[in-house]
């Protein structure tokens, strides 16, 4: 019996032929205004539709799962109802209108960009104030709403004959629904297994057709899976020799000796003066902290009694960068200290996650536990498949006793409840002969920013202030139990923020706003002091381990600040767009297509002006960036464990 005699197939099928439609519609008017680009013979274009396809069919197998689980489970009885018919038609409808919004959706990002939708569309969702306001600014848009909804209303009119031949037709028996469904799951299977950003299109052809025969739903989709996006196709480059050297200039220090091969690779041997101090260390990454919340900063409202305190125990670090906006992109440069790469944190970026040289695999080859320990639930933000897979062992709100937690939100288990997680943690190593490195990350200060009451002066729920002071407060109870430890005066304490609580501002990158604080607390080894080096949060973990005086190999692109013979400090900020790398005066920043540009006296002024890769300033941003991006493209920052131990066994 004929499949499409079905009314649930026929409909699937309707709704299908247009956007299939839509798709090949779409992809010829963008081969058609470009064929002197793509510059494309007879056997690529016939390709080209043949890829296309493949990607239209395996989105249609995605988007209309719901759709066709709803066609094949509702009962005949509903099918012969009087309102279903019209239930179908508002369907069709509204497919309809998606569609053509799609189609011009499509249009007007390939007019700005040349390429189907990627992670700058993503991005647009992440700042979708800014970005909504552009487009109303730049487009019709309620008017172009209309006309959509007008074409629709009239498509529909037009499918009447068809429709009525849907409802008219008889109903699939269960026993072959059951098989439908079956099918179904299984060519979802196979596109899951075989389809990808980079099968089929990458087979063969120019950047043209690569980006012709994608499908820009499917590819807008699998950004948000795949996080990245392509450094050399979007930003400004300097050939890979130049890049080699100026990022290596940039990286090396007096006591490091590069031991790659490759000229692009910055791993490099790190030799630290002294006996190596196997000193525990609890490094706490704070939600949202800026700098300016700090009454040592200037704040008058009192939100950070403990922390003004703090700052004159400690090394305290007033000239501090966060890399990013995101928490991911502040535990990536603590982690890995890395730059901020295009698109998404590398901490995101599914499947492609684990395996570098990262903070806690330094710690663990010298013998230490390291942990991650968060309190909320570590799958968010892939938080527990990154750290696990970067040599750390993971405590996080699942894997806490449910006795154990005093308060919890929609984020996670109050700061005091991590903390006093941490202090467990830090007493079975310490009964263990184990030194412990213990990364924390905290979540009290992030809306609905609530908290145990009766802790502050501020209630819980009341703003960010309370949550502020109460992050304040939670710090300080935790240094005060940590105090009582025997094994306290063996530990260093690092506080400093994942990223500021915002950092939106008239420039793309408003440095200013991405100041954070970072204190180094260890009153057995550090003297209280002031360091006003211009520091970026990659800096963070070199400069850690240079404290202890551990020998390592390094894949960092950061540097110890606390060398005597120091290079001049930058800072690279960026947000998922642009990147940006400040010198201390003035910014580069760097954009998709090809932008470059300065802004002089960056905290100040701020004096935009175009720039070319002939400027200093924009070359070492270029080397940073597209550096950082070839050497993750390459595996070029992957773990070695050979090496780590005949770091050690030297420095024996």
């Amino acid at each position: 019996m004929h499949p499409l005699k079905f009314a649930q197939t026929r409909f699937l099928a309707l709704i299908s032929l247009l956007w299939l439609s839509l798709f090949i519609l779409t992809r010829s008017l963008l081969l058609f205004t470009h064929l002197h680009e793509a510059q494309l013979g007879v056997g690529s274009t016939l390709a080209l539709y043949a890829e296309g396809l493949v990607y239209d069919l395996t989105f249609l197998l995605y988007a209309l799962a719901p759709l066709a689980l709803y066609l094949i489970l509702c009962p005949a009885r509903v099918w012969q109802s009087r309102w279903h018919p019209r239930f179908l038609q508002l369907i069709l409808t509204f497919s309809i209108f998606l569609m053509l919004f799609t189609v011009v959706a499509e249009w007007l990002f390939w007019d700005e960009f040349s390429v189907r939708f990627n992670f700058i569309a993503v991005d647009y969702l992440v700042y979708s104030d800014e970005v909504l306001n552009n487009i109303l600014e730049s487009y019709p848009v309620y008017s172009l709403l209309g006309v959509l909804a007008l074409i629709a209303l009239g498509m529909t009119l037009a499918l009447r004959g068809a429709m009525h031949r849907v409802v008219a037709a008889p109903v699939l028996e269960w026993r072959q629904r059951g098989t439908l469904l079956a099918s179904w799951a299984l060519l979802i299977g196979l596109g899951i297994g075989v389809v990808g950003q980079g099968f089929p299109r990458s087979s063969g052809g120019n950047a043209y057709q690569h980006e012709l025969s994608a499908n820009g739903p499917y590819q807008f989709f699998a950004a948000f899976r795949n996080n990245e996006l392509d450094y050399e196709q979007f930003y400004p480059v300097l050939p890979l020799q130049q890049v080699a050297s100026q990022l290596r200039d940039e990286v090396i220090e007096p006591n490091a000796r590069f031991v790659d091969t490759d000229p692009l690779s910055i791993r490099r041997q790190i030799d630290n003066p002294g006996q190596p101090k196997r000193m525990n260390v609890i490094l706490v990454t704070i939600e949202s902290l800026s700098a300016k919340y700090l009454g040592s900063e200037g704040d008058t409202r009192n939100l950070s009694p403990e922390l003004d305190v703090l700052r004159h125990q400690s090394l305290y670090f007033s000239n501090l960068y966060a890399t990013g906006t995101r928490t991911t992109r502040g535990l990536e440069a603590i982690t890995l200290s890395i730059p901020p790469t295009p698109g998404r944190s590398i901490v995101k970026r599914v499947g492609r996650e684990s395996g570098f040289a990262s903070l806690g695999q330094q710690f663990t080859a010298q013998g230490y536990d390291s942990v991650f320990m968060y309190g909320g639930r570590g799958y968010f933000d892939n938080m527990n498949a990154f750290f696990a897979g970067n040599g750390y062992r993971i405590v996080d709100q699942a894997s806490v006793p449910d006795d154990e937690v005093t308060f919890t939100n929609a984020w996670g288990m109050s700061d005091e409840d991590l903390y006093n997680q941490t202090l467990k943690v830090a007493d079975a190593d310490f009964a263990n002969g184990s030194p412990f490195f213990l990364q924390l990350m905290t979540t009290s200060n992030h809306r609905p920013y609530s908290y145990p009451e009766g802790r502050i002066d501020l209630a819980s729920g009341s703003g960010r202030e309370g949550a502020v002071k109460y992050t304040d407060y939670a710090i300080g109870e935790f240094l005060r139990a940590a105090r009582q430890k025997p094994w306290f005066d063996n530990t260093v304490f690092v506080f400093v923020a994942d990223h500021t609580a915002g950092s939106a501002g008239k420039e793309d990158l408003p440095v200013s706003n991405y100041h954070i604080p970072l204190f180094i607390y260890a009153p057995g080894l550090v003297q209280p002091a002031e360091v006003a080096t211009l520091t970026s949060q990659i800096d963070i973990a070199p400069t850690l381990l240079g404290l202890l005086n551990m020998d390592y190999t390094s894949t960092f692109f950061g540097r110890n600040v606390l060398r005597e013979d120091h290079a001049s400090g930058r800072a690279l900020i960026g947000n998922y767009q642009h990147l940006g790398l400040f010198d201390g005066d003035n910014l580069a920043i760097l954009s998709p297509r090809q932008l470059m540009r300065r802004h002089d006296d960056a905290l100040g002024q701020s004096l935009e002006s175009t720039a070319a890769q002939s400027d200093q300033l924009i070359a070492r941003s270029i080397a940073y960036y597209e550096g950082a991006s070839y050497d993750f493209s390459h595996a070029l920052l992957a773990w070695h464990a050979e090496m780590a131990l005949r770091s050690r066994v030297s420095q024996r």
